[in-house]
């Protein structure tokens, strides 16, 4: 049997375009999945500058003042926690915190615990929430639930600087009045705290800066009894209520 050269040519021509044909297909799929690749790989690279970016974006309020005489606009601003602070102003928080977290009114418990947290360094706030927690029998939300209301009123407050000149220390005296739930009568006793305090960066909360916009802290908290007025029979659960102002924190 004799082969014909031109159809020999002709299957070899065919084979020839069919291996073509299949090495295209395999190149464009190779470069299909290369460019597949390359989004993915962009698109996740895109979504991890995004993640460290977050951090970077964030909303800082500033207050726009205009002169009312030459109708100068200016921006006014914004406290930073590095200026020292008159003795006026430290004064005013002291006896702010004194009647804030030393009062109890079961209608305001819950807004004067989240204040007085505002004020207090992270070491402390754990303590404070130990003896606010309801599952303390000494909590006051325990032991005050029968209507009994506390007011504190700050008498006096002195400063007092350390040996290294450091001004850091002040002694509030104040008057804590019970009144015990249906009663009418006040039940007063005076203290004396000694308090450590300190000026940091005011947080960037917007309701804890309307509570301290100047980043005062509470370091320290120490209330000793001036005059025990109290009967002698007074419950255990309504003196340890006022532990946590008898320790360090």
């Amino acid at each position: 049997m004799t082969k014909d050269p031109a159809l020999e040519q002709y299957f070899a021509e065919a084979i020839s375009w069919d291996t073509d044909r299949s090495s295209q297909q395999r190149r464009n799929l190779r470069a299909a999945w290369l460019t597949a690749s390359a989004g993915w790989g962009l698109s996740i690279l895109l979504s991890l500058a995004l993640a460290l970016l977050m951090p970077l974006k964030r909303v800082d309020p500033f207050l726009v003042r205009v002169d009312n005489t030459t109708g100068i606009v200016d921006v006014v601003p914004v406290y930073a926690g590095d200026a020292d602070m008159p003795e006026a102003v430290t004064r005013y928080f002291l006896d702010h915190y004194v009647t804030i977290c030393e009062r109890f009114n079961f209608a305001t418990a819950e807004s004067d615990y989240e204040e007085c947290g505002a004020f207090h360094t992270p070491q402390r706030n754990q303590g404070w929430y130990a003896v606010w927690n309801k599952g303390n029998p000494s909590s006051p939300l325990n032991v005050y639930r029968d209507g009994t209301t506390i007011r504190a009123q700050v008498t006096a407050v002195s400063f007092f600087a350390r040996g290294n000149g450091v001004a850091d220390l002040a002694q509030v005296r104040y008057v804590r009045a019970k009144r015990m739930g249906g009663g009418a009568e006040e039940q007063r006793t005076y203290w004396i705290a000694t308090i450590q305090y300190v000026y940091g960066k005011p947080s960037k909360d917007p309701k804890m800066r309307r509570w301290n916009p100047l980043g005062f802290k509470i370091v320290e908290f120490r209330a000793e009894s001036e005059v025990f007025s109290e009967p002698a029979s007074a419950s255990a659960a309504t003196l340890s209520a006022d532990a946590l102002r008898r320790r360090t924190p």
